[in-house]
């Protein structure tokens, strides 16, 4: 703790020297309370919720930075931070060599998961929840379509047909479902649905309906359990056709978490998520911003449903913070 504290002074140091005579007046200002400033912010879904969060409590102690955040999708969040629309893109996947030679700087801030979500009120519900359905079985209903019914499955019944849904914008969310799968985004098979709200709303009202959905999409952060409607189709891990104790903490979000952060449930789909800005953080606002939530922001991560990151990757994030803030010095 006391290695990350030194690591924030430092930073508040640069802040306080700023890297024009400019951003030094207005930097004073800001952490006096003297001036305002302003500070945008858009793109995953999968962060907004966390970042809407951090930036109600951020205010608290900063009401002198306004924040505007909107959700678009991890494609309008690189879009706008690249074309400086915006100075904080939320991000919820690798980046890609082309948009780290567009400048694009990230930070790991959280983690969470991409999970396959189906109807409560599907007809084999309580058969799918202990059969689950193993990553190849996934694969032929996602991206080859082989399994196109219910009952290709062996669950008996009826026939009835899998209704699939992906996502129609470019997104975190289906480039991680699809790199577990072993495919990009654009190979993913189902009608498109705009953003994760969508989504889970398409899943809730389609009985046959399958999905992937965000953790925090699928769970109520207040009771910690699944929005009504809502049900998740576990995973099976090792194939044997059967959903086993290790296999088995999709009840209850914490449990959830747990697996997540201990590496139970795979990642991809699980992975890191990002704030990104392009090239150095110049507006004061963006660097205060971006070291208080790897500093006190992440207190809240864990009530807002998902995995805070550990000590040491904190003060990866915030030794690299330090040194993007450096450069803007030269």
């Amino acid at each position: 703790m006391r290695h990350i504290a030194s690591i924030i002074l430092l930073i508040l140091l640069i802040l306080a020297n700023g890297c024009s005579s400019r951003h030094q007046t207005s930097e004073e200002a800001i952490l006096m309370g003297e001036a305002k400033a302003r500070l945008s912010i858009s793109g995953a879904f999968a962060l907004y919720p966390l970042t809407v969060l951090w930036a109600e409590e951020f205010q608290k102690t900063h009401p002198n930075i306004r924040i505007d955040i909107s959700a678009g999708g991890a494609g309008k969040g690189m879009a706008d931070v690249l074309s400086e629309m915006v100075d904080i893109g939320m991000f919820s996947r690798e980046l890609s060599p082309e948009e780290l030679k567009q400048g694009a700087t990230f930070f790991a801030v959280a983690k969470d998961a991409v999970i396959p979500t189906i109807n409560s009120r599907h007809p084999q519900l309580n058969t799918l929840k202990s059969r689950g359905i193993s990553m190849e079985e996934f694969r032929r209903i996602f991206v080859t379509g082989e399994i196109a019914s219910w009952s290709e499955l062996g669950l008996g019944g009826e026939p009835a047909p899998i209704n699939v849904y992906t996502r129609s914008d470019a997104c975190g969310a289906a480039a991680m479902w699809g790199a577990w799968l072993g495919v990009s985004q654009e190979d993913l098979l189902g009608t498109g649905v705009f953003g994760d709200p969508g989504i889970a709303d398409a899943v809730k009202a389609d009985p046959l309906g399958l999905g992937y959905n965000n953790v925090i999409y699928v769970y109520d952060i207040q009771t910690r359990k699944k929005y009504e409607g809502m049900e998740v189709l576990p995973i099976d891990l090792n194939g044997n056709g059967k959903v086993e104790y290790g296999e088995a903490f999709y009840e209850h979000l914490d449990t959830l978490m747990v697996a997540i952060k201990q590496g139970d449930y795979p990642s991809p789909p699980a992975r890191n998520l990002y704030l990104i800005i392009k090239g150095r953080p110049e507006n004061p606002a963006t660097r205060l911003f971006l070291a208080w939530v790897l500093d006190k922001g992440q207190n809240f991560v864990k009530q807002a449903g998902y995995v805070a990151l550990d000590k040491d990757q904190v003060s990866r994030e915030m030794e690299k913070l330090t040194y993007t803030a450096q450069r803007g010095q030269q």
